[in-house]
């Protein structure tokens, strides 16, 4: 697309036919790519994108319905005519049907079902009987097979014939289908015709099994310097392959997964969905830390003598909170980066929580004296700088105490520390400030 997005995206909203544009939209769009089609489709508010939607050609548009994020999908699913899609499904495959399956009705699944042949058919019951967190449900066929007694002739007439993205290994299968040797197609070409191919394999290829969590295979397989790996079923048969590229965006997938859950929100919502769904989605997020809010503030009213006599408290009381919040959630993301990539482990928990720690320390003994001789500077009270540089220290160790220990707890129970450990790690840090503040306060204070 050579007309920059934001500036597209104000051509189409500006003009309500496409056709009155003075840059040319349509012209730009045709040109487009599924990607970016999809990614401006997107951008759009639900009228111009049905606009839009209804110019594009029949041919382009389940590309671009496979490209999109599953809610403004299913905006554009909602608004194709019936009859519209029995043309959109004419060569459709086992993995787009799998990744349109969510945000079709039951009815549609069942006709793109009915239009693939009989190879897709199959590959598509295959693929269901792995759920969508483990590997086997997003495999892809494309790759080179041959018997495990070919020769050098016969791999060097597959490649002729055809060469699927990112291949650069010829898969060798026995009689009953069972992976059992990968041979890099770089040798053919300076062997002579008969050797066997399974005298140029590569000895322990990896692979991979169906049942793996799809997180760890993307990871995997970006690591592995090869285009693709192999995948194989609990008999280890050879049932499909998965390239870099379709590993790398199983992994956007999850970080962006990982990313919209720290806010308590779907990967899949659209920016421009109605505002009572999107209130409905938020309002249980919300809940929640109103609930955290309201135990802190449980915890501030223990103190409101105190509060009432030393008014100094209570401005200085958000820099405390701050501080331990922002410690702490410098510590959360690391730990949950680590737990992604299963870098943290029982093994190095403790080794971790003591550098964490002495790295809290050191930050809080350097930001308790600065901000200790702020507060005596600004209020004039040696005996206030201490309450508070006391308070910041303790709360930036109890900060760090819990960025190591509450998502590795979440994730022991499986529950998603990217989810919920911020709230948690927040009700923490406000809780232990609220309280080494306010607690010194009345004791040394009043």
């Amino acid at each position: 697309m050579s007309e920059p997005l934001p500036d597209l995206i104000e051509e189409v909203i500006s003009h309500s036919e496409l056709s009155d544009s003075g840059i040319g939209v349509a012209a730009i769009i045709a040109q487009a790519d599924e990607d970016e089609m999809a990614l401006l489709l997107e951008s759009l508010p639900i009228e111009q994108r049905l606009s839009l939607w209804q110019t594009l050609p029949d041919h382009k548009k389940l590309d671009i319905l496979i490209a999109m994020r599953g809610d403004p999908r299913e905006v554009l699913v909602r608004a194709t005519e019936p009859e519209q899609w029995d043309k959109l499904f004419v060569g459709i495959e086992a993995e787009d049907l799998l990744e349109l399956a969510d945000s079709l009705p039951e009815e549609l699944v069942e006709r793109a079902y009915a239009a693939m042949d009989r190879v897709q058919k199959q590959y598509f019951t295959e693929a269901n009987q792995y759920p969508e967190e483990q590997v086997g449900h997003w495999v892809t066929h494309d790759y080179l097979v041959l018997p495990l007694n070919a020769r050098v002739r016969e791999g060097i007439r597959l490649i002729r014939r055809e060469m699927p993205r990112h291949t650069d290994m010829i898969f060798l299968i026995n009689r009953s289908g069972h992976f059992s040797a990968a041979v890099p197609i770089a040798k053919l070409y300076a062997l002579p015709e008969h050797v066997p191919l399974v005298d140029v394999a590569l000895d322990d290829f990896p692979v991979i099994n169906a049942a793996d969590e799809g997180q760890k295979v993307a990871k995997d397989v970006l690591f592995s310097t090869y285009g693709a790996l192999p995948v194989i079923d609990e008999n280890r048969k050879l049932i499909g392959r998965i390239d870099v590229t379709t590993a790398s965006e199983l992994s956007e997938e999850y970080y962006e997964r990982q990313l919209m859950a720290s806010a308590g929100m779907d990967e899949n919502e659209d920016l421009f969905s109605p505002v009572r769904r999107s209130a409905k989605a938020r309002a249980i997020w919300l809940g929640i830390n109103l609930l955290t809010a309201f135990l802190a503030s449980a915890f501030i009213g223990m103190f409101e003598a105190t509060l009432q006599q030393v008014v100094a408290l209570a401005v200085l009381m958000p820099v405390v909170a701050s501080m331990g919040g922002i410690a702490g959630s410098q510590t959360l993301t690391l730990i949950i980066r680590g737990l992604a990539l299963k870098q943290v482990t029982p093994a190095n928990t403790m080794v971790l929580l003591s550098k964490e720690l002495k790295v809290g320390g050191l930050n809080g003994f350097i930001w308790a004296i600065v901000i200790g001789l702020v507060a005596f500077a600004w209020f004039g009270d040696p005996m206030l700088g201490m309450v508070i540089a006391i308070a910041i220290f303790l709360n930036i160790v109890a900060a760090a105490f819990a960025g190591v220990f509450v998502p590795v707890i979440l994730d022991k129970l499986k529950i998603d520390p990217a989810l919920s450990g911020s709230v948690i790690l927040t009700t923490v840090t406000d809780i232990v400030g609220f309280v080494a503040f306010l607690g010194l306060g009345t004791m040394l204070l009043l």
